[in-house]
């Protein structure tokens, strides 16, 4: 194999090999370098080989780590010169071979770290021309210095080459201070507002934090604050540049750490002994006694020491970096926070924590809050927050835990919530249980909260852990199940709130936090959970939540209101439900609801009178909701398209269940009185001028009960047919008319079918004529306006009326169905099947199947039964995809053959078929439909009954464009197909004379261009039917209207060889060429008149 195929094949492997390396030993590890290594040591190596072995390096070192890679390069004193050698040879420049350099450095790095002077690798520095040799020493700080000023990935290897080379005592020695004030030169010259300062100042800062990282500390201290006061001028925390300011902040908190002293701090918190062995030894409660904080003589033990004045400025510089607006840079100045605080004395470590607590504020952001809650894990994880300021850090944490901060159409907090889950984390690891006894209780309810209440699903995953009742709960709130947000509202909630000391602060944060936030879907299901916890404290909802949300339901602020009002509804809904479960009277719970200063009352009067007063309150009550559901069915054209759909339904459903509940008397009737007022006040809003007050109360009228409907059933109905009717005022009134369809089938679906009742009281003989013609006429419902094809809307709420009805009646009495009205449902749904529209085509094959298969008891009447199920297996009900054109017209176009369906199926295929664009639907269509002709060529009376029909569809829809012109596309590619080849042999055949009468009756004193263009393309193919064309000569020459066929010939070569997208002169020249061959006048230009006012301007 060549090494060109070689590196080829290799490159393909680089990602799976980057995948499988997480998982390979280290000493695999360690053969798999030395085999590579071989490779680049082996002066045979191509160097397109050399590179690729490097390329697999670095594949190594990023998925484990340079710092568990770096050991395991060889670093013997004979790999020195080499390395150095293939370094020199690099070219710093070139953006194919970065690994190759990358590893090297790192290589050399490594190499560094021998033992032995460099100098001693020097010998005789006078070369043999007798110029003077670059010393080792210098050789290797110039390629740290060359690739600490690159782009790319070489620049982080040669800070990690500086860490390790500038420590060394021969180095440190001769060339430290150089290097530190040619770094510190560098960020004084560079600056991050250019691309090139940025690349500088990034590799000059990565040195300075890796030296002062691995540097000693006496070797460092020198020149630490003279490094501070450069960073200081470089003002990186202006900069924009996110790795520049965290580098600086690591900078920093190094420069902090070499000021202190490397001590630990005496007078942190001591958990205990933290040996697994000790434990296990010792009895528990000398375990206990060995659970100490702090001796109470730390002060007197601890060295007494100066602190820098420098730190003051360090600490500054972290607090800051806590605000950052990026999360590295904030965690970053947490850890420096953490790592300072443990060298300070008692005193200023407090301080630090209360400059810290600060960030806790309002006025802050939520940056602020985020690092602030990193840096208290960090000095809670190091036992740095002691005991005593765990009451102060507490309440921050709790609220902490709940901030939630809108800003535009979203929030913000959701990294600060799950922040303070990390500092719960860190303090439940970091005290004795004895010193969190007495937030255990705040501390635990607010993480259940979060672990089942938070939007954010990292944060209720980083909350599900808790204090008492922990295996109970993680059982039921683990990882996986608070993953999805309704179970944790609806299910987790209500197991979590069987316990009894989270009950109350659950539905405290519902009622708080939830219900007036900004996003809706929140509200919802917050007011949900109120319901379902409901059952767990009936009373507390009753006596304190309820009374507190009815102030919220008339406020200012619309989420709260809308909360609140949602809230008062479920918690109403559970409490009545509970009620019934009781055997409780309801009534008491409503007037303690509505009217808390009535409850007293109960208890006071006699029943009778009870009785007579709740009845009063109740009518009171549901005159008010019965406005309330009016107002807002009128006003469903205010509200937002989206919001709209909503509210009609809720307001419909209310409608119902007050109708259940307060209109109905105890023999199950209707007063009258209060039923006329009802069904002729909607009646009439059905023919107001605005379209969303028909939809609504078209809707209402649908969802009243059978008590209201019986007796009007036909002034229901009657109504409800007027709004289906198209009309010069209404034509687009498409919504109001679907609406009205929904609602009829609702309205038969209620009152029940009786064939020899009363056609006021249900669906019978009498009236289903008049309930199947209103469903029929819709279905012809094809308006179009602005929003495309809105008689869709009406055509599938008519088929779905449609099946709802037929299957009412086959389920009760079947035989008011005759075949008369059946054959015309599935004709129509035949029709829409074969149409080019996906989702109108899928929802009429789903009717269409569901009569078809229909077995409580089977549809009866259905025509050509057997070929149906034949064509439409019953194992095909579910899969048979209607929405694929290719799968839906290789079946329907077999319809063509029933002689029922026929003429339905290709009125729906002509609009399929001659579409204006080429699309799937019309490629499917096509295709299915010449398939069936070629399949019926040689049958004579298929061909005469197809062509009958196709005529018959043609001359019912002249003049009608939607379906006229996809028709006349439809017969130009069937002719261009030699669909009607077969009539070429017989003489003086009728369809030619009939097709070409009703083409001339089309486009007669036409203007339309499509019809012209499309008429003239079905002429010129006489070569395909030279009987048409003969046809038409015929016709032509006994007409006066129809020009000589010598002239149509050369009339039809200039409309087909001419360019009509030319430019105006040529397309002029070439019309008027035409008017003179076809005797008709030349358009003349006319000139505008002027205005006579315009001439004073």
């Amino acid at each position: 194999m060549t090494t060109s195929s070689l590196v080829i094949r290799s490159m393909r492997n680089c990602e799976l090999t980057a995948c499988s390396l997480t998982f390979v030993p280290l000493l695999s590890l360690e053969w798999m370098m030395n085999s590579l290594l071989d490779i680049v040591r082996d002066n045979g190596s191509p160097p397109p080989l050399a590179h690729l072995a490097f390329k697999f390096l670095y594949i190594i070192t990023k998925v484990r780590g340079y710092k568990l890679f770096l050991p395991l390069f060889p670093h013997e004193v004979g790999d020195l010169q080499p390395v150095l050698d293939m370094l020199v040879d690099q070219n710093p420049k070139d953006s194919e071979t970065w690994e190759t350099r990358y590893m090297l450095l790192l290589w050399l790095s490594m190499i560094c770290l021998i033992p032995f002077d460099l100098a001693r690798f020097d010998g005789n520095i006078i070369s043999e021309e007798g110029h003077a040799r670059m010393p080792t020493m210098d050789r290797i700080l110039k390629i740290a210095k060359c690739y600490l000023v690159v782009s790319d990935k070489a620049r982080d290897a040669a800070a990690v080459l500086v860490s390790k080379f500038i420590v060394r005592p021969d180095v440190r020695q001769k060339r430290m201070a150089d290097f530190l004030d040619w770094t510190l030169s560098m960020l004084s010259k560079s600056s991050f507002q250019t691309m090139e300062g940025t690349v500088v100042m990034n590799g000059m800062l990565q040195a300075l934090a890796q030296l002062f990282k691995h540097g000693k500390r006496e070797d460092c201290l020198p020149y630490a604050a003279t490094v501070l006061e450069c960073l200081d001028n470089c003002k990186l925390s202006q900069s924009n540049q996110m790795v520049l300011r965290k580098l600086g902040m690591k900078l920093v908190q190094r420069l902090g750490l070499t000021f202190v002293k490397p001590k630990v701090a005496k007078w942190r918190y001591q958990r205990g002994c933290r040996s697994l062995a000790a434990n296990l030894q010792a009895q528990g409660s000398v375990v206990q006694n060995q659970i100490i904080t702090v001796p109470a003589n730390e002060a007197d033990d601890e060295e007494e020491y100066d602190i820098p004045a420098e730190i003051e400025n360090v600490v500054e510089q972290l607090l800051v970096g806590l605000k950052d607006k990026d999360t590295i840079v904030r965690w970053s100045a947490a850890k420096g926070i953490g790592r300072i605080s443990g060298r300070l004395p008692k005193e200023l470590a407090d301080d630090v924590i209360g400059s810290l607590l600060d960030c806790f504020s309002f006025q802050e952001t939520d940056n602020a809050w985020h690092g602030g809650c990193l840096a208290l894990a960090e000095l809670g994880r190091r036992g740095l927050l002691l005991p005593s300021r765990i009451s102060d850090v507490v309440p921050v944490i709790l609220k902490a835990l709940t901030y939630d901060e809108k800003r535009g159409a979203c929030s913000v907090g959701s990294n600060v919530r799950d922040a303070a889950c990390y500092v719960c984390w860190a303090f439940a690891r970091a005290y004795d249980p004895a010193e969190l006894i007495p937030f255990i209780n705040q501390i635990s309810s607010a993480l259940v909260i979060a672990a089942i209440f938070d939007r954010d699903v990292n944060c209720r995953r980083a909350a599900s852990g808790t204090f008492p009742h922990g295996i109970e709960i993680l059982t039921a709130a683990d990882y996986f199940a608070v993953g999805n947000r309704v179970n944790c509202y609806l299910t987790i909630s209500v197991y979590i709130a069987g316990f009894p000391e989270y009950t109350q602060p659950m539905i405290d944060h519902l009622v708080n936090m939830k219900i007036n936030h900004w996003d809706s879907v929140i509200r919802e299901l917050s007011t949900k959970a109120l319901h379902n916890l409901t059952p767990r404290a009936p009373e507390y909802m009753a006596n304190v939540v309820l009374p507190r949300l009815l102030p919220l339901s008339v406020g200012t602020d619309l989420h709260t209101r809308h909360g609140a009002i949602l809230a008062c509804a479920e918690i109403t809904h559970a409490l009545c439900k509970l009620a019934e479960e009781n055997n409780r009277y309801k009534c008491k719970i409503i007037l303690t609801i509505n009217f808390p200063f009535m409850s007293g009352l109960l208890k006071n009067v006699e029943v009778q009178k009870v009785r007579k007063l709740i009845a009063f309150l109740l009518l009171t009550i549901s005159g008010g909701w019965q406005w309330l559901i009016n107002d807002s069915l009128r006003s469903l054209s205010l509200v937002s398209s989206a919001a709209r759909q909503h509210i009609k339904e809720s307001a419909v459903s209310a409608l119902a269940a007050l109708c259940n509940e307060y209109y109905i008397n105890e023999k199950g009737e209707a007063d009258p009185a209060l039923q006329d007022e009802l069904v002729t006040q909607y009646v009439s809003e059905l023919r107001n001028t605005e379209e969303m007050i028909r939809c609504g109360f078209s809707r209402a009228l649908g969802a009243l009960p059978r008590f209201l409907l019986k007796g009007r059933l036909q002034q229901v109905l009657e109504g409800l047919k007027k709004v289906t009717l198209i009309s010069p005022a209404d034509v687009s009134f498409a919504e109001s008319r679907r609406d009205a369809l929904i609602a009829i089938a609702k309205v038969c679906q209620t009152v029940g079918v009786k064939g020899e009742g009363s056609e006021e009281e249900y669906v019978c003989k009498d009236n289903i004529t008049q309930i199947y013609a209103t469903l029929f006429t819709a279905v012809t419902d094809y308006t179009t306006d602005s929003r495309g094809d809105v008689g869709g809307w009406v055509r599938e709420a008519a088929m779905t009326s449609l099946m709802e009805v037929t299957l009412l009646l086959v389920q009760n009495e079947a035989e008011l169905i005759n075949a008369n009205i059946c054959k015309q449902i599935m004709c129509w749904l035949a029709q829409q099947s074969a149409e080019k529209i996906d989702k109108f085509r899928a929802h009429a094959g789903s009717v269409f199947l569901t009569l078809l298969h229909f077995d409580h008891p089977p549809v009866p009447h259905i025509p050509h039964r057997e070929e149906l199920e034949r064509i439409f297996p019953r194992s095909e009900k579910e899969t048979l995809n209607w929405n694929a054109a290719s799968e839906a017209f290789p079946r329907i176009t077999q319809l063509l053959g029933l002689p029922t369906y026929q003429y339905y199926v290709l009125l729906g295929l002509s609009v399929s078929v001659g579409g204006l664009t080429e699309t799937t639907v019309r490629k499917y269509s096509a295709q299915s439909l010449f398939d069936y002709m070629k399949k019926i060529q040689n049958d004579s009376s298929a061909m005469e009954s197809f062509c009958e029909t196709l005529l018959k569809v043609f001359e019912d829809n002249l003049r009608n464009d939607r379906v006229s012109v996809p028709l006349l596309t439809m017969l130009d590619q069937m002719l261009a197909n030699g669909c009607f080849d077969i009539f070429t042999m017989q003489e003086n055949h009728p369809f030619s004379v009939k097709l070409f009468t009703l083409c001339k009756e089309e486009i007669k004193r036409s203007k339309d261009i499509r019809k012209l263009l499309i008429f003239s393309l079905l002429i010129k193919r006489e070569e395909n039917l030279s009987t048409i064309h003969t046809s038409c000569n015929t016709s032509s020459a006994s007409s006066p209207d129809v020009v000589d066929p010598a002239i149509m010939d050369e009339v039809m070569a200039i409309l087909s060889d001419t360019n009509w997208e030319a430019e105006l002169p040529v397309v002029r020249e070439k019309r008027n060429c035409l008017c003179d061959l076809m005797k008709v006048p030349k358009p003349q230009l006319v000139s505008k008149k002027h205005h006579p006012c315009s001439l004073l301007s």
